[in-house]
């Protein structure tokens, strides 16, 4: 049987193969790595994706709208529509619970100056949590889509916020009593649980800057498996290498220390709220500045390399391989 989480990398490039795409419009298909497909619609490209809130949350709707507009965003392009498949648990949903999700998605479409569009609403058998999956569209401008597949060697890679930013406010609104009991401070585990809004899971604001200031050469939203498994889908699809300083990938205090408590590694533990852009040195410069200047925190990590020299973590002299994670270290405790 397969682990939760994301089907093998192996499998779906398999399947992709097996079912090519052929319409000649779509730029951007189905790939390991890209965020969205990528659609010729004639004076500019649709951008369109389609992700599922899964984990359990107390904030499901707002958290689709705000995950689907990142994988649209990383495109240069900006979100404008999205429609809501709605999945909820039978002998558990009431009109009030229900007000209360729809209540959330228009909150997060609001705050992104996005448009409900549809979707579709049912109570489903078997499951024991509301389930959200969302397809958000956007559009962008023909000289301005940005891929993960366009990084080029010699380029800076630049990482906003910190990791796992994501994982760390799961585990903490679902995981409280737990933690206390685990030793991690209260304190601690409030400061996690606001890290959804605060820094924010959304990439959006910092996606815009990075395009207006620098030229971008390739952006990816880490999700399921983390920060390393989203460095080994940019190399993957951009056939190049990385060479990753560790000592400067940013781990928030909050997760690392709620990781720590459950043995899991930051680096491979769910990481929306982080972005990863890779373009030239000197464009990276303009860009970390302009991030700074509104606030957002970012640092040059690592560099572009060759393909022959492999996704790798340098530490002074140490040098070793990316941690592979087959599965999302948060699938650990809600297994």
């Amino acid at each position: 049987m397969l682990p939760t989480g994301k089907v093998r990398a192996e499998t779906l490039a398999a399947l992709f193969e097996k079912h090519p795409v052929r319409d000649p419009r779509v730029v951007v298909g189905p790939r390991v790595g890209e965020d969205a497909a990528v659609i010729d619609i004639g004076e500019r490209y649709l951008v369109a994706t389609s992700d599922p809130i899964t984990f359990a949350t107390d904030e499901a709707g707002w958290y689709a709208v705000q995950v689907n507009a990142n994988d649209v965003a990383v495109r240069g392009a900006r979100p404008r529509w999205f429609l809501a498949t709605l999945l909820l648990p039978d002998g558990g949903t009431s009109d009030e619970s229900v007000t209360a999700l729809f209540d959330s998605l228009a909150e997060a479409c609001d705050e992104l100056g996005v448009a409900l569009v549809g979707g579709h609403t049912e109570i489903t058998h078997g499951i024991d949590r509301a389930i959200v999956a969302g397809t958000m569209l956007g559009e962008v401008a023909k000289d301005k889509l940005v891929t993960t597949g366009g990084a080029q060697v010699g380029d800076a890679i630049v990482m906003t916020k910190g990791v796992p930013l994501e994982g760390a406010a799961i585990i903490a609104r679902e995981k409280a009593a737990e933690l206390s009991a685990r030793g991690v401070r209260t304190a601690v585990i409030e400061r996690a649980k606001r890290l959804l809004r605060s820094p924010g899971i959304s990439v959006v604001p910092e996606a815009e800057i990075a395009c207006e200031v620098g030229k971008v050469h390739a952006m990816h939203d880490p999700t399921e498996g983390g920060i390393a498994t989203a460095l080994v889908e940019l190399a993957d699809a951009a056939s190049v290498g990385l060479r990753i300083d560790r000592d400067r990938v940013m781990i928030l205090p909050e997760g690392d220390a709620l990781c720590r408590a459950f043995g899991l590694d930051p680096l491979g533990t769910i990481a929306s709220g982080a972005l990863l852009i890779t373009l030239p040195p000197a464009d990276a410069g303009l860009v970390l500045h302009a991030l700074a200047r509104e606030g957002i925190d970012a640092h040059f990590i690592g560099q572009v390399v060759p393909r022959a020299e492999g996704v790798t973590l340098v530490e002074g002299a140490r040098r070793w391989p990316m941690p592979v994670f087959p599965q999302d270290e948060i699938t650990k405790i809600f297994a």
